[in-house]
């Protein structure tokens, strides 16, 4: 029987990060330019020609030169898992590359053998917001059907040379953003405004089959492979107990469960289906499509967390709850970040619940922290460090909720807390607003040494891992 006191003996603990967040390194052995590099402002900011002077990506925190050092650190807390993505434009410079970058391929090699020395399993995301500028000027990203060939080299690519490094696989990250940022999560260059709802859930319809397709592929290549879908969990509250306001708030999670729901059990919702019937919404499927998502479900589901929303049926009756990455209205039960995402420790518990009885499949929280203004002191033997009690509360109370979860009898694979180590934020592009249990000294306007100092966090951290969540 699975262990339902607490976490299992085997649960995967560890960080995670992202390449266009941490490895900086833009232009540096034949990487080309991603989505990213041209997006100074964050997420949802403007679009530039091409690489600015502005754009703290470009160089990160340069873990592409100091990866060493940093696994080090990694290993040091005790992780069994480090979470990062494959800069796809790291391998086929454009995307549609005829042959792959080897440098490239090198780089994520050394990566992966550094991990494996210290016995931490590399838990990978194919394509984590990078997808390859020239894909997205070229085709417009997600929105031609090719784009689902161009990933599936790519995948066969890096599935095949890692196949005795790497198990752990996920496909997209947070996918389900693309309906919110279609740029950074789908290369769609296509302002927001001026695309069609047809246009952007067929778009969609090329990432579900792309999905399923290397899953299919990753399976060939290693049998053994475990790969995973990735959507961003964010539980949805009526403001009242109105049923209209409940119903409001039902339709907004089924917009999130319709990605979950192609990907395990291989077929489109009827809600889905519904919402294309009334608004004229005709995906095309071609043949071979139905049978690919059908048949190759993924093994698992992971996901972000972060925060809930809460919904009502007259939303202009409310405070808009703006601070929110996508939005809805105001919580008045709960505090919020620095940066107005609310915080909301039990809705994890209430996440984990709710997937777990929708699909009996695993789960993997492979984002959850929070962004906070770090201040660097020396302490009284005149180390730096931060006193980051607050991360260290925010942790507590969420990794709490997770025990709780498993004790509900939930299958929960791992945890792999967001920015384990300081990095650029993907929503606002800033250093400022820092994650990690490692301080990186860099700043907003680019200035800093790049030194590395472990924060109060990082002896937290490691003492949970140390007694598998017990020591909370």
């Amino acid at each position: 029987m699975r262990k339902q006191n607490g976490f299992k003996d085997d649960f995967l603990w560890g960080g995670a990060v992202a390449a266009n967040q941490v490895e900086g390194a833009y232009d540096v052995d034949g990487k080309g330019l991603s989505v990213q590099d041209v997006t100074p402002d964050g997420a949802m900011g403007r679009i530039t020609e091409g690489p600015t002077e502005d754009n703290l990506k470009l160089k990160a925190i340069d873990f592409y030169h100091h990866y060493k050092e940093d696994i080090a650190l990694f290993a040091e807390m005790g992780y069994k898992v480090f979470r990062t993505s494959i800069a796809w434009s790291r391998i086929f410079p454009n995307g549609d590359d005829e042959e792959p970058n080897e440098a490239g391929l090198q780089f994520y090699d050394n990566v992966f053998d550094e991990c494996l020395k210290y016995g931490i399993e590399p838990l990978v995301t194919l394509s984590h917001y990078e997808t390859p500028l020239h894909l997205a000027e070229k085709y417009d990203g997600w929105k031609d059907r090719r784009m689902i060939g161009f990933f599936e080299k790519y995948a066969r690519t890096v599935f095949n040379r890692y196949k005795d490094k790497v198990k752990y696989w996920l496909t997209f990250n947070e996918i389900n953003s693309v309906l919110h940022m279609p740029f950074i999560s789908g290369g769609i260059k296509t302002p927001k405004e001026d695309l069609s709802d047809q246009e952007l859930y067929q778009a969609v319809h090329h990432e579900l089959v792309a999905s399923a397709s290397v899953t299919k592929i990753a399976h060939e290549i290693n049998p053994e492979f475990q790969v995973g879908c990735m959507v961003l969990a964010m539980p949805t509250y009526p403001i009242s107990s109105n049923p209209e306001d409940v119903l409001a708030a039902k339709e907004a999670e089924n917009t999130n469960y319709a990605f979950t729901d192609i990907h395990v059990r291989g077929e489109y919702p009827g809600h889905l289906l519904r919402f294309f019937a009334e608004n004229g919404i005709d995906i095309q499927f071609e043949k071979g499509d139905a049978e690919l998502l059908k048949n190759h479900p993924v093994d698992f589901i992971s996901f972000s967390y972060y925060m809930s929303v809460a919904a009502a049926a007259h939303p202009e009756e409310y405070s808009s709850g703006a601070g929110n990455v996508i939005g809805g209205i105001e919580n008045p039960h709960l505090e919020k970040s620095e940066w107005g995402w609310a915080i909301d420790p039990v809705g994890l518990r209430i996440v984990l619940n709710d997937f777990y009885d929708r699909y009996r499949v695993p789960l993997f929280i492979v984002e959850n922290g929070l962004g906070a203004k770090d201040q660097l002191i020396q302490d009284e033997n005149g180390q730096y460090t931060v006193e980051d009690d607050y991360r260290m509360d925010y942790m507590q109370q969420h990794l709490a909720q997770a025990k709780e979860a498993v004790k509900d009898g939930v299958d929960l694979m791992g945890y792999t807390s967001w920015g384990c180590i300081d990095l650029v934020s993907a929503s606002t592009a800033q250093m400022s607003k820092r994650y990690g249990f490692i301080y990186v000294d860099r700043n907003d306007d680019g200035s800093g040494s790049l030194n590395r100092y472990k924060k109060k966090s990082f002896d937290w951290y490691k003492k949970v891992i140390e007694t598998n969540g017990e020591n909370l």
